[in-house]
């Protein structure tokens, strides 16, 4: 097994828990290695450090697996995959969950979401990609799906050395997945849909729309297949518009809200790009917003001109909503960190002149639980606000 130095002056971060390894911080490689092999990590006096998935070819060279002199072979990755199986069934609804979150469950660069008895795998990582086929021989063995679909149709696939992939991995998968989610029926278009096909870790903050929904005309922008439109309605809402910019994405909608048994005279979806929507409506008409836009920002270069985004689109939606009305406002980029996200929508009051409180501020989910040691892992983040 080869062995990866670190520099002496580059080792605090990666003592203190970090996962992630960049080449800047390798001060040496001793031993043959093939890109993606498990190797030892260690020290500037040859200490050992930890054992993980090195790639060269990635900025995040080398992705820690354990810091125990332990062997990384077939038992230990059952054991990691058992792991995160019971902290699922202790903490989450089995039926709509992520099943397995990359870092935060010790498998850096594996994502694998339960829909029904059908899993979902992306591999993010040249490590996982060459043992991928073990690991589907591992979540057949332990979670016991009926198949597994392969969403690895990601762009940051890339900096891995790796093309993007999808396909059926074990077992047999429908085109169209049917869940449910909190008791709400759901259809999931694993094979063509956004990211894995639906967005679970929206599913804490969607039951509290529903919370709120009662006796309100609603409006959810960017609304993809409409989860929190259905909620809504679920709550008691007189109304729900859904807009996306997505003809698909709309079908979707509109076949989810008759699933669970909402008339059309109950919802309107309107196929369409969500800012221009949000423009023309007419002051007061809703009483309840949705603002949960894709990410504005994948990169830091991108940072300044995501915030004014946020900013614009917030002070829209105050401007917009009912005098007692809700707004709740997400962003999933994970370069966005909450504290500036919170200024953006700050910043949009105050432009304003209206009133605003926070209700509460809103997070990931316990099925997307961040591992302390790597912040990294926490992306959405929200803010429920009251508007006089």
């Amino acid at each position: 097994m080869a062995t990866i130095t670190l520099r002496k002056t580059r080792e605090t971060r990666v003592r203190g828990g970090h996962p992630w390894i960049y080449a800047s911080e390798i001060e040496k490689v001793e031993g043959a290695f093939e890109n993606g092999d498990i190797v030892d990590v260690a020290d500037f006096r040859g200490k050992f450090i930890g054992r993980g998935f090195y790639n060269p070819q990635s900025q995040i060279s080398l992705r820690i697996l354990t810091r125990r002199d332990e062997p990384c072979d077939r038992d230990f990755f059952a054991r990691r995959i058992r792991d995160a199986w019971e902290y699922r069934k202790l903490l989450c609804d089995l039926n709509s969950c992520r099943l397995i979150y990359s870092e935060s469950d010790f498998l850096p660069g594996l994502v694998v979401d339960k829909f029904g008895d059908i899993l979902v795998l992306q591999s993010l990582s040249l490590g996982i990609e060459r043992i991928k086929d073990m690991l589907c021989d591992l979540l057949m063995e332990i979670v016991e799906p009926a198949g597994i679909w392969e969403r690895s149709d990601v762009p940051v696939r890339r900096l891995e050395g790796l093309e993007q992939a999808t396909g059926l991995l074990r077992g047999e998968v429908p085109d169209v997945v049917e869940m449910r989610e909190n008791g709400i029926r759901f259809l999931v278009d694993v094979k063509h849909g956004q990211k894995t096909g639906f967005f679970l870790d929206q599913r804490e903050n969607r039951a509290l729309v529903e919370r709120y929904a009662r006796g309100r005309n609603v409006l959810n922008l960017f609304c993809y297949t409409g989860g929190f439109s259905v909620y809504a309605l679920g709550g008691g809402a007189l109304h729900v518009d859904s807009v996306d910019s997505s003809a698909k994405a709309m079908a979707m909608v509109d076949r989810n809200i008759a699933l669970n048994g909402f008339s059309a005279e109950q919802h309107t979806s309107f196929c369409a790009d969500a800012i221009e929507h949000l423009a023309a409506v007419e002051d007061g008409r809703y009483d309840l917003i949705i603002v949960d836009p894709p990410a504005f920002a994948k990169h830091r270069g991108a940072l300044k001109n995501a915030l004014r985004a946020y900013q614009r689109l917030n002070a829209r939606a105050i401007e917009k909503i009912a005098p007692g009305g809700l707004v709740f406002t997400f962003s999933c980029s994970q370069v966005v960190e909450k504290e500036a996200f919170a200024l953006a929508v700050f910043s949009a009051a105050a432009g304003t002149g209206r009133r605003v409180r926070i209700l509460d501020r809103l997070c990931q989910p316990a099925d997307h639980a961040v591992n302390i040691y790597h912040p990294e892992g926490e992306y959405l983040k929200g803010l429920l606000l009251y508007v006089e």
